[in-house]
């Protein structure tokens, strides 16, 4: 087995200064030579430098389980799953109670420095009383996922948690072959250790280094209650010549009573290290390969999984402002433009992929605000080829995949406004309710007198009730909610409501503009969010089965109200007849909502535009728990309860959502935003917000959050905002500086640099994250890359030869030839992402 070595950071630079690792790789194909008859545009690109970035993303989908060992003495068990990314907790998907086949259906986006190495998943039984069962777990190596460029996707066993396995973290070592009185001897000079594997009760670890070679084991002293570790200490041993015997370098955590606990190791090739004669670095530390064989794989059950990792080398901004500018000039000439290049973006996109790149375009217009006219584009090329209205954006096309990506990015907030109430009341007043008379329950129901049970007429009525009930609060609140739009959502269904009656004008398509609207609106946007409410972010946990049930029939009858009430939706289930008064009624306020939706000029749009810029919402807010000293000493210490608003400003806390907020932490000021470690604080939770204050000196802040998922949130959300600061840190203190030392590695030097590094660069994706121009110009170019030939295949005669052609928007070639110009950039990207030179051979096994 191969040992990689953890690259080692170059002192302690801040985040953005810090060069690049030695030996990284880009995963890119290697682009076809240019066309020969188009002449390439110079520019300048520069191969490297602190502008381009190296991204890594995790597409996240945990699906569901089966056939899960029973934990509890019911015969059931009450899973949940954790996501680790080298052992570091990121996501923790909610509990399903009572089951051994959990559906969970959550999904995730996490972005993440190239340089990590696995992503592991532990299914969890919760315990109430105790601490939670470890069922099982699988392990999805990055070298696994590369080698899938479409993700792993399928069914996976569980496989048993093996202690000796689970390592972590990264040893600071010196190795150097010196002249000795009898020949070479071998100096191994171990330094440091972050980050290991907590195994003691306490939320730490009493370590120890074990150096074996040539028969000899020689030992560091021990380090009681730290994962981060100094010895400084070095040890010899004679080289014989022509030896093959491996240098070992063992950590272990030292036990009183029971035996000692495995950290990991690191193994070297001393012949190697005799030729490099010197090597110093982290090093990542390795599970033991003679560890028990896994056992209980295919009795744990299994998970099944969608998992996709996609490396990015995002260039600087100016390198895509070609290809920027001339997709932005190919919408302003809207369909009647020369070459209409989205069209045949569209054309040779498939459809496992339409998903995807229409997110990645409707995001660059929006950014560049062109999205309006990007949507309208699109929706002219539909109506272009559509013949019957019945059929309308009832496919998969890229107009329908934009739209549902739009409405996502621009109405997200506006959707909590007005669903988050109705939501939120299904959930508290978990009622059963049921319409099918073939799926009714009368013993779920409970009593409606003291001694006469309900009749399955009275569950019926009952149920209409409450559905009319939700149904009218619904609709209510959305005919109020025409001003609370945002503009660019009115102009937009404007112009798709206009050029639907331009398209079918007759007076027996009256409502086709309308059912238009919402087929977007209630059908793709709307409905979806009532049925999984968790997925739009208006909950927190997924909805137990008799809520989803109410969720569904709500939804059901949303649908038949956006579809106007045809006499097909209504033969599909004849028991929803109950509802059709309410759905009536609702088909009238429906279409007076959207003709006041889409009644709005440009000059209003402009002023609505300006007065919600004025007034940008939070990035993220809600209640957290702010660390107050009253005096020296663990146990003088507490956390108050406060309500918390991150704004693109500042930081900012108050009593109560409503009261009056104080400015804590200006945002420019921000440092690092870290977790800390559970021994610090005796929780898991707890996060650090480093800052410099007005007058320069750096201070620290610690709130506690309610699970690892808000953790994770907060710090994300910190992160971003923050990552582009000038001196950011690349090293930190996880614990805290109690007496006269810190709590992680025993330094009694308060200003000490730091024992871990920072991790700035690990982030979720959020619904409201800030568009990210120059990532979205690299997926397209992808895109466009990886379809080029289909794009040559369909318009062949579209090559342009000669030398006196120069491939540039200033000169009249884009008029007659677009496409040859959009290949030109693509070439002109792809000659600057090459594949780097293979590293140096490792010195570890």
């Amino acid at each position: 087995m191969k040992w990689k070595r953890f690259p080692r950071p170059r002192a302690y630079l801040p985040r953005r200064a810090r060069p690049a690792p030695r030996g990284a790789q880009s995963l890119r194909r290697r682009p076809s030579a240019p066309d020969p008859g188009v002449r390439l545009p110079r520019a300048r690109i520069p191969r490297s430098g602190p502008a381009m970035a190296k991204r890594s993303s995790l597409s996240i989908r945990i699906v569901e389980g089966k056939n899960l060992p029973a934990k509890d003495i019911t015969g059931s068990s009450d899973p949940y799953c954790i996501v680790k990314v080298d052992n570091e907790p990121i996501i923790r998907t909610a509990t399903v109670w009572k089951t051994l086949c959990p559906f969970w259906g959550e999904e995730y986006q996490v972005h993440l420095p190239p340089t990590f190495h696995a992503v592991a998943f532990y299914v969890m039984d919760e315990d109430a009383l105790s601490r939670d069962d470890v069922i099982g777990k699988v392990c999805l190596t990055r070298d696994t996922l590369a080698v899938h460029p479409k993700g792993f996707s399928g069914w996976a066993h569980l496989t048993e948690v093996d202690p000796d396995e689970e390592v972590q973290g990264e040893i600071h070592l010196q190795l150097e072959v010196v002249p000795g009185p009898r020949g070479c001897r071998l100096r191994c000079s171990v330094l440091e250790a972050r980050d290991l594997a907590p195994k003691d009760r306490n939320g730490a670890s009493d370590p120890f280094v074990r150096v074996r070679y040539s028969g000899r084991t020689q030992e560091t002293s021990i380090v009681k209650k730290s994962c981060y570790p100094r010895w400084n200490e070095m040890f010899e041993f004679e080289l014989e010549e022509g030896a093959t015997e491996a240098l070992c370098v063992e950590a272990w955590d030292w036990d009183l009573v029971s035996r000692n606990d495995f950290l990991g190791k690191v193994v070297f090739n001393v012949q190697k290290l005799c030729a490099a004669r010197k090597e110093e670095g982290w090093f990542r530390l390795q599970p033991d390969d003679q560890s028990k064989k896994r056992r209980g794989e295919g009795n744990l059950g299994s998970l099944q999984l969608e998992v996709r990792l996609r490396d990015e080398t995002v260039l600087p901004s100016g390198c895509y402002q070609p290809l920027v500018q001339l997709l932005c000039r190919e919408v302003k000439l809207g369909a009647q433009g020369p070459g209409q290049l989205i069209a045949l973006i569209e054309e040779t996109t498939s459809t496992e992929c339409r998903q995807d790149v229409a997110t990645n375009l409707l995001k660059l217009f929006l950014g560049q605000g062109l999205a309006r006219d990007f949507l309208d584009l699109l929706f002219q090329l539909e109506l272009g080829r559509t013949s019957e209205a019945n059929t309308l954006f009832r496919s998969n096309s890229l107009a329908s995949k934009s739209m549902e990506s739009f409405l996502k990015v621009a109405g997200m907030r506006y959707l909590h406004g007005v669903l988050g109430p109705i939501i939120d009341r299904v959930f508290e007043e978990k009622k059963y309710v049921e319409l099918d008379p073939s799926k009714v329950e009368v013993k779920d129901v409970g009593c409606s007198g003291l001694h006469r049970p309900q009749t399955e007429a009275e569950v019926l009525e009952q149920s209409a009730q409450t559905l009319r009930a939700h149904l009218a609060a619904l609709l209510s609140a959305l005919c109020r909610s025409v001003r609370a739009c945002p503009a660019v959502v009115r102009a937009t269904f404007r112009q798709l409501f206009r050029r639907v009656r331009e398209r079918f004008p007759s007076a027996q398509h009256e409502n086709v503009p309308f059912i238009a609207v919402t087929s977007f609106l209630c059908l793709r946007f709307f409905s979806p969010a009532i049925m999984a409410p968790k997925l739009f972010h208006l909950r927190e946990r997924h909805a137990d089965a008799r809520t989803s049930r109410t969720l569904l029939l709500l939804a059901k009858a949303v649908q038949n109200v956006g579809n106007m009430d045809t006499p097909a939706s209504r033969a599909k289930e004849a028991w929803m007849e109950p509802l059709q008064p309410t759905v009536r009624q609702g088909v009238a306020l429906l279409k007076d909502f959207i003709t006041k939706l889409v009644d709005i000029e440009e000059k209003e749009e402009l002023d609505l535009q300006r007065a919600l810029s004025l007034q940008a919402p939070p990035v993220k807010e809600g209640p957290l728990f702010i660390h107050r000293t009253k005096g020296k000493g663990p146990l003088m210490s507490s956390f108050k309860k406060l309500h918390f608003s991150l704004t693109t400003e500042a930081l900012s806390f108050a009593k109560t959502p409503n009261s009056k907020k104080s400015a804590l932490i200006k945002l420019a000021n921000i440092r690092a935003a870290e977790k800390v470690e559970e021994k610090s604080f005796g929780s898991s939770h707890v996060m650090q917000v480093i800052y410099e204050d007005d007058a320069g000196k750096p201070q620290t802040v610690y709130l506690q959050c309610k699970c690892v998922n808000e953790l994770n949130q907060w710090l994300s959300a910190l992160r971003k905002v923050s990552i582009s600061n000038p001196g950011l840190l690349g090293s930190y203190h996880p614990g805290v500086f109690r007496g006269d030392k810190w709590s992680c590695c025993h330094q009694k030097d308060k200003s000490d640099l730091g024992c871990d590094k920072t991790r700035s660069r690990v982030t979720l994706q959020e619904w409201n994250d800030p568009l990210d121009h120059d990532l979205e110009a690299q997926l397209i170019y992808q895109h466009l890359l990886g379809v080029e030939p289909a794009l040559r295949w369909s318009h062949h005669g579209t090559r342009i030869h000669g030398p006196n052609h120069s491939a540039c928007l200033e000169s009249p070639l884009y008029l007659q030839n677009p496409l040859a110009t959009l290949l030109s950039f693509a070439h002109l990207l792809a000659t600057h992402t090459t594949r780097p030179p293979a590293p140096p051979a490792p010195l570890i096994h």
